[in-house]
């Protein structure tokens, strides 16, 4: 389990994600002493990330809450903040428009990603800091630690766990809690 600091906070931990052998599309998510299988975008890992590229950003990224879809699934008490996600929840991912990586509401006509979705890709659907406080246009938006597509298919450049896994890690989980990708 998580180690205690000085008083009652636990230590922050640290989520390590790092590309699996032989196929730069699949990953190993490392916390607290277990392995977990994960999807990562279908260019695979870089360090310089553009908005539509495919990859996932090498980078630690503190989790700063999330969305769960509580009409499908209950969730293991967390520490880390989680909204309910509803009809209308939206994320702008429209590089010219003032509310580029920011959640925003329907109708909403600039290019966006729907937060409830059918496929169940974001029934947990967890915000990674990435390019939120200083935001740069075309620098990537909406990068999610969220749940896998069947056969651990590549994502757009999210890290993406199966349900049990997520179910596992989630509980540890609060704000600050570094996903590092390397």
């Amino acid at each position: 389990m998580l180690k205690k600091t000085s008083g009652r906070r636990p230590a922050k931990s640290v989520i390590t994600v790092r590309a699996a052998p032989r196929d730069r599309k699949r990953a190993l998510v490392s916390f607290d002493g277990r392995v977990e299988q994960a999807a990562i975008g279908r260019s695979g890992i870089t360090s310089v990330k553009r908005e539509g590229d495919g990859a996932t950003p090498r980078a630690a990224m503190k989790l700063i809450g999330g969305y769960v879809r509580r009409d499908r699934l209950l969730l293991p008490p967390t520490p880390l903040p989680t909204r309910t996600t509803r009809t209308g929840m939206l994320w702008c991912d429209a590089t010219r428009h003032a509310l580029y990586n920011r959640p925003v509401k329907a109708p909403f006509q600039p290019s966006h990603e729907e937060l409830m979705r059918d496929d169940g890709l974001y029934d947990i659907c967890l915000v990674m800091d990435w390019n939120l406080l200083a935001r740069r246009r075309n620098a990537g938006s909406a990068i999610f630690f969220h749940l896998i597509r069947p056969g651990y298919e590549p994502t757009q450049g999210c890290v993406a766990v199966s349900l049990p896994a997520m179910r596992r890690l989630i509980p540890h989980m609060r704000r600050g809690t570094v996903v590092k990708v390397i």
